[in-house]
């Protein structure tokens, strides 16, 4: 008898415990305002280091969409180039295979070169406004359309970029001449490099550090961001702080797995997107000082050129402009479109 109350209060407890759990999920269901929309992952590749404003910023991205989604998007980050390279992230991202990708990889998107032209822009007020213009969002449509894609969000990939090399300082175009500088194969950096005289080497991002310890390039070109994070002042004597050029950083993300979602999480992701981006700008704009002292630190030699020979450089890549043109980059009204925005701002 006394068996059988045991057995009887046990399933009275556990009666009770599952009654109680299922108000508990009831209650949960109620209060969770997307409980019926479904449960999505997405994942995003990216070249970048943990200490670069790719990853930091990527960081609050993850957590801000995890929140306001109630956890029904859960967002996975590879970075440091885990996924491959800019380009074949990108590929992953086109075929499905990756929800997302940041990057500057404009194989698939040519026409975002035209921001990426030498000297177009000279202060973070140019570059914003750049960013976020009509003509950038126009874009960012057009290119989606055309390769499976949609672009969420443009912001700055990493600050204005600067010139190295290992032989010698570069204080004037004909300084470039002998210099084999390596290059992503940006059309507009092969472009600016070749009309400075230098010789191009293609070597990818994740191989430059070594590419440059070893001779296969003698100089490079990127941000001070990126000189900090990736250490390219432990291989790189000579800098030159000339702000040539900056590059957008587009936000990826595969059409077919955007269309799944529902238009709550479209709307969330892409708030989130571009809370993000300000937020990758501000990081950028802080840390560019700090990355710049890193190679003073290390002993490299910076060259900041004066006002004349800033515009003898100016000068030296002007034929850039005209030859995007040719190649159909972009037509010579949003070149006046281009340049009547840095003019405002």
């Amino acid at each position: 008898m006394k068996k059988v109350l045991s057995v009887l209060l046990v399933l009275l407890v556990s009666l009770s415990v599952f009654a109680g759990g299922g108000k508990e999920k009831a209650v949960a269901d109620a209060d969770d305002q997307f409980a019926g929309l479904g449960n999505y992952v997405m994942m995003i590749g990216h070249s970048q280091p943990a200490d670069n404003p790719r990853s930091i910023s990527l960081e609050k991205f993850v957590q801000d969409v995890e929140e306001r989604t109630n956890g029904h998007v859960t967002v996975q980050v590879f970075g440091n180039g885990q996924l491959g390279t800019e380009k074949e992230m990108l590929e992953q991202v086109i075929i499905g295979t990756l929800q997302g990708m940041r990057g500057g990889q404009f194989d698939f998107t040519p026409r975002l070169l035209m921001f990426t032209l030498p000297f177009l822009a000279q202060t973070r007020e140019q570059v914003t406004a750049l960013l976020h213009s009509d003509l950038a969002v126009r874009l960012s449509e057009e290119a989606g359309k055309e390769n499976g894609v949609v672009i969420i969000n443009l912001c700055d990939a990493g600050g204005f970029r600067q010139f190295s090399n290992n032989k010698h300082p570069i204080t004037k175009p004909e300084d470039f001449k002998g210099l084999k500088m390596r290059t992503a194969g940006m059309t507009t950096i092969d472009k600016t490099l070749t009309a400075l005289g230098a010789t191009i080497t293609p070597v990818p991002y994740s191989d430059l550090y070594m590419a440059l310890r070893t001779g296969v390039a003698d100089g490079q070109e990127n941000p001070w961001t990126n000189v900090s994070s990736m250490k390219f002042y432990e291989v790189q004597k000579y800098f030159t702080e000339v702000n040539y050029q900056f590059h957008p950083d587009p936000f990826y993300v595969n059409e077919a797995w955007w269309n799944s979602l529902p238009e709550e999480f479209q709307t969330i992701i892409r708030e989130c997107a571009s809370e993000m981006g300000t937020y990758n700008d501000q990081l950028v704009d802080e840390l560019q000082s700090s990355a710049r002292q890193a190679v003073v630190d290390a002993g490299g030699d910076i060259y900041v050129p004066t006002a004349d020979e800033l515009q003898a450089f100016k000068d030296a890549v002007s034929g850039v402009y005209q030859q995007c043109i040719d190649e159909g980059i972009l037509t010579a009204e949003e070149l006046a479109e281009l340049q009547a925005i840095v003019a405002a701002n």
